[in-house]
């Protein structure tokens, strides 16, 4: 089965309350910003695979556990190292301040104390009478730990006192556990739950005193919850946030009366839940279970949905999420097990949008125009802002375009002059401006090369006299194709009338040859090549007289 992990949260003064059966919110200040390394959301490839996985965010570290490494980066995603050697480390903790993070070792039964600074692991916590540790929660200086038994049963949960030298276990009664547990922590709130059960069973206990006391149970037969995929407590401890496979919901259960006071639904299974230290936002991961994974931010008080953001990299990984700042991290995990830091900058800030709107059609080296507008969620005029573009060839090639900045209302444009023929994107982003969150948008179109048409031929002639005309087809950048033809076609020049259409074939060097035996008048001759999927249209017309044959 597989192991799951939670969020683990820094206390925060102020959090949810229920008042009148609603989950009423009390937003403080967030916490201080990390340096930020691109204006864009990244996907960063961690070069390891791992079905079971965890991640954890305090201070400026990132870090991530994949069975026999842990992986650290820092709040832009810049992987910085990597701890290797370890026995099953899928589970972590890690302090506020990112200086110190634990690792349950679930194949060596022992929890590791790792200085992430040096990467180096300053201590081992023996658990070999509590063997398979496979979830971690942190409170100050109080470590949980929930123990699997090595699938031999006996499932439990001991706390770690981290201020000694040698911490020894404290156990306690989790004689209710049906199944290998899943902890959370925060303020006076421990919550153990159940991983695989159906139904599953959440247990909540008040950690205040010198040894856990069980406050009660949220009965998973009564409501109808299946399959833990993640937990978290508020910072705290007053209400308890769940993520079920079934049902499709971020569950809130008030951690005292354990009543469910309110909800974030959504369409697709949640997979993973975290509350950001301010208390103003949910962040929810989910799997629609066709190839496309969601992380969605919720207004904390009032369930609405803020933004949600799609990957078809894989699936979020149960329960790893966690707030930095103004960014959330997740876990993706893909088909084959590869795994990918998923940063999602800014996410805590009010949306922007952005339309790119292309011509359908353009030719290689002449002017291709672009249209579109900046704007902000609650409708104000952007005014005056930059926008970067760049350019993605055929090939795959990029290159960054002259930037362009928006109208006062965030109406713009772009000319551009194609260098080559083919599917031509251009894509435009806003790096935000720390009020708004950034937005990019892209546009593509087919351009086609430039095509050049001539026609060689006589001006006058008498009627009965055969006239050979002759021409030349070329293309800009791409080869003739096999088996051209052009249209020639013979008007009347004073009204378009008397039209004769025939077609010439064009030999592989470009050229190509006609014959026509006209009666007495005024003609115009055009030659056109239609164009295709890689060259533009072309034309070429010359004016003829033939007159009556002399007596």
């Amino acid at each position: 089965m597989r192991l799951l992990s939670t969020e683990r949260r820094r206390p925060a003064a102020l959090w949810p309350a229920a008042l009148g059966g609603v989950l009423t919110l009390t937003a403080g200040l967030l916490i201080a910003l990390a340096p930020t390394a691109s204006a864009e959301d990244s996907m960063t490839d961690l070069h390891v695979l791992s079905n079971n996985s965890d991640l954890v965010v305090g201070g400026d570290k990132v870090a991530v556990a994949a069975s026999d490494r842990i992986v650290v980066a820092d709040t832009t995603g810049k992987i910085e190292g990597t701890v290797t050697g370890l026995s099953g480390a899928f589970s972590l903790a890690i302090t506020p301040d990112g200086a110190r993070l634990y690792a349950a070792l679930y194949r060596s039964n022992e929890v590791a104390e790792i200085n992430t600074a040096t990467l180096e692991i300053t201590r081992r916590i023996d658990l070999a009478d509590y063997p398979c540790p496979g979830s971690l929660a942190l409170t100050g200086e109080r470590l949980w730990v929930g123990y699997y038994g090595c699938g031999n049963g006996g499932y439990g949960v001991v706390g770690l006192d981290l201020s000694v030298a040698k911490p020894e276990p404290e156990p306690f009664d989790t004689s209710l556990l049906k199944s290998a547990p899943v902890v959370a922590a925060a303020g006076n709130t421990l919550v153990v739950g159940e991983g695989g059960n159906y139904p599953t069973d959440l247990f909540v206990y008040d950690i205040s005193g010198a040894a856990p006391v069980l406050r009660g149970e949220i009965d998973g037969h009564a409501n109808d919850n299946a399959r833990l995929m993640d937990v978290t407590v508020t910072p705290d401890g007053s209400h308890v946030i769940s993520a079920f496979a079934l049902p499709y919901s971020f569950d809130v259960w008030d951690a005292t009366t354990l009543a469910k006071v309110g909800g974030y639904d959504g369409p697709a299974w949640a997979t993973a839940v975290a509350i950001s230290p301010d208390s103003a936002y949910v962040a929810g991961g989910r799997d629609n279970g066709q190839g496309v994974a969601s992380m969605t931010l919720y207004d904390a008080a009032s369930g609405a949905n803020l933004h949600t953001e799609n990957t078809t990299v894989g699936e979020v990984v149960n329960g790893s999420v966690a707030f930095s700042g103004r960014d959330v991290f997740s876990l993706v995990k893909s088909r084959t097990d590869q795994l990918y830091l998923w940063r999602l900058h800014d996410m805590t800030l009010p949306r922007s949008t952005l339309t790119l709107t292309a011509a359908p059609g353009g030719t290689a080296h002449e002017p291709l125009t672009m249209t579109g507008q900046l704007a902000f969620a609650d409708g104000t005029a952007p005014g005056a802002q930059p926008l970067a573009v760049t350019r993605t060839l055929p090939d795959g090639t990029s290159a960054e375009l002259p930037g362009v900045t928006t109208a006062a209302d965030g109406t713009f444009s772009i000319t551009d002059a194609p260098p080559v023929g083919g599917r031509i994107a251009y894509t435009v982003l806003w790096k935000g401006d720390g009020e708004v969150r950034w937005s990019k948008a892209s546009a593509t179109t087919a351009v086609r090369y430039g095509t050049t048409l001539t026609l060689t031929g006589p001006t006058s002639g008498v009627a009965g006299n055969t006239m050979v005309f002759s021409g030349v087809l070329r293309f800009e950048g791409v080869a003739l194709p096999s088996s051209a033809r052009v249209t020639v076609q013979r008007t009347l020049t004073a009204d378009g009338s008397g039209l004769r259409l025939w077609s010439a074939r064009v030999s592989s060097d470009g050229s190509y040859i006609f014959v026509d035996t006209p009666e007495a008048g005024e003609y115009t001759y055009t030659v056109l090549w239609p164009g295709d999927s890689r060259t533009g249209p072309a034309q070429t017309s010359q004016a003829v007289t033939v007159d009556e044959p002399s007596r």
